[in-house]
């Protein structure tokens, strides 16, 4: 089975059921909780998908600087955070936005570094009544996506060259590698402006010498990211982020928010050697910043211009878009996961598998097999399209542990999935990939295992689900042949018989189903029977 016929078929998945017509356009909002300012933005979703922006607020705090520095949240930085978002709360009520799937609050690198963070949700939770979403990298990188992709591809110089998306965000650095539309790369790097600013300061040190020692802070990283890169082609370079919005605002005329525009990195260096003299007391008071978003700009700014500098570029691309901007239109999808975005994932996974010499062929015809088998027990596992995707991803990986060790193998493939990145699926999601992938032979799922223990009930039921489903693709294609293409399960009785149309002979894989299917029995109470069938009429 082919790699194009594989994910043409992936996308063909059914998506969830559209809800009622809306006449009226939806208002929403979303809260971003960061290191040094909490943002709200309101926002219409019309009909047509139009999404219209009504208000933007933003309120500066401090908490990373407790957090980078103890892992810990203090009193005081909790106490201000929840205070500005009960005047975020009372704004909302006055727009009428009361409904809890209509507000959605994520909170970033501050508060999901934060050892106390559970203290912080909980105490936001009582104040307000706004529940706060940690969201992880991998979250970032794919409300990332959405956002920048269709732009990227408006655009000549970046629709088909390998760009670079870099966000230096206050506490660490976002990296996505973009080519027509798909992901070569993902990464984040403990890489951020306000770390950087706190770490020197620690040092102790001053004026020119300052400069010189963040310099070499923020080189080690490029070099570092660069590796990454595999630069064997021109590339572009897309920044994002507060920072270099400033810049943009004050480098580039009548700058459209909504497009990529060209940057000149020679302004853009000496825009950074200004703001570098000026030192944070100027930024203050010429631009009106706050101490602690003055403290960010300067290293913010030097390593966008290191960066491009690296590589010899003459200009960047600067996006006016935010990670509110991509949470808008996440809901106006109902957080959906998009083809686009599972194709991703997708390559993600296939790309993982070729690290560790899985047989491919193998692989896919037992992903194809895991996506036909889900969709016909549909009504036995009710479980949602979010899972056929990781099944199918656990399914492309389930054999990565024989790069280790024939023996155990399974246990050995938790181990490698856990600890890899795949773009788009967050360390939860990761998780269940992992166990679905690690309960493919031997053993069924024990409260004493690693990982499965502290996962809910949902989830328990939900991976057991899985791996049962995904023993039985694997053991429909026992003789490795990719000969079973199609299948029609149906209830007979006490028992669910699949059918394989188009394939005569049969006993090989009934003896193989014989068995991988006591897992089958065990969750969903039926046995299994396999047939041959006739070629479909």
């Amino acid at each position: 089975m082919n790699a194009s016929t594989s994910e043409q078929s992936f996308s063909e998945i059914t998506n969830v059921p559209p809800g009622p017509a809306r006449t009226a356009p939806r208002t929403v909002a979303v809260i971003d909780i960061g290191a040094i300012s909490i943002r709200m933005s309101i926002a219409e979703i019309h009909p047509d998908g139009k999404v219209r922006t009504l208000e933007s607020l933003l309120q500066p705090v401090d908490l990373g600087r407790d957090a980078f520095e103890s892992r810990r949240l203090s009193r005081k930085g909790i106490e201000r955070a929840a205070a500005v978002l009960k005047r975020f709360r009372r704004i909302l009520d006055e727009y009428g936005v009361h409904d809890a799937n209509d507000i959605r609050v994520v909170a970033t690198t501050a508060v999901r570094e934060a050892t106390n963070r559970i203290a912080f949700v909980d105490r936001v939770f009582v104040a307000t009544g706004l529940d706060v979403e940690p969201i992880d990298e991998a979250e970032v990188n794919r409300i990332t996506y959405m956002s920048i992709t269709p732009k990227l591809l408006a655009r000549a110089e970046t629709a088909e060259s390998k760009s670079v998306v870099l966000e230096v965000g206050s506490g660490s650095t976002e990296l996505l590698i973009i080519r027509g539309g798909n992901v070569l790369h993902s990464d984040t790097f403990r890489l951020g402006s306000l770390r950087l600013a706190q770490s020197i300061d620690a040092s102790g040190v001053q004026g020119p010498r300052w400069r010189q020692l963040l310099e070499t802070h923020i080189k080690r990283f490029v070099v570092r990211i660069a590796e990454d890169l595999k630069a064997d082609a021109p590339l572009e370079l897309v920044l994002l982020g507060g920072d270099i919005r400033f810049a943009a605002h004050r480098l580039v005329e009548d700058w459209d928010e909504h497009a990529l525009t060209k940057l000149s990195v020679e302004k853009l260096e000496k825009l950074t050697s200004k703001v570098l003299d000026m030192g944070e007391d100027g930024i203050v008071e010429k631009f009106g910043a706050t101490f602690v978003e003055a403290e960010t700009l300067a290293p913010a700014l030097l390593s966008y211009t290191l960066f491009a500098k690296h590589f010899e570029l003459e200009h960047v691309f600067v996006s006016g878009g935010t990670l509110r901007d991509g949470l808008l239109a996440d809901m106006e999808q109902s957080g959906n996961w998009t083809s686009e975005f599972r194709q991703q994932i997708i390559r993600s996974a296939v790309s993982l598998g070729r690290k560790f010499a899985v047989d491919q062929s193998h692989a896919r015809a037992v992903a194809e097999l895991t996506r036909l088998v889900f969709e016909q027990l549909s009504e036995e596992h009710q479980l949602d399209p979010r899972h056929e995707v990781l099944l199918y991803v656990a399914a492309l990986l389930h054999e990565v542990g024989l790069y280790v060790s024939v023996h155990s193998n399974h246990k050995h493939a938790y181990y490698l999935i856990r600890n890899s990145e795949l773009f788009g699926l967050s360390r939860q999601e990761l998780q269940l990939v992992a166990l679905v992938a690690r309960y493919h032979r031997r053993a069924s799922p024990q409260t004493g295992h690693e990982g499965y223990s502290s996962l809910d009930r949902k989830d328990r039921v939900a991976v057991t689900k899985m791996a049962a489903m995904l023993r039985i693709a694997i053991a429909l294609d026992d003789t490795r042949s990719g000969r079973i293409r199609e299948v029609v399960c149906t209830r007979e009785e006490k028992r669910m018989v699949i059918s394989v149309p188009g394939v005569n002979d049969v006993s090989l894989e009934q003896l193989a189903l014989g068995n991988a299917s006591s897992l089958f029995r065990d969750i969903f109470g039926v046995p299994i029977l396999l047939r041959a069938g006739k070629s479909a009429v």
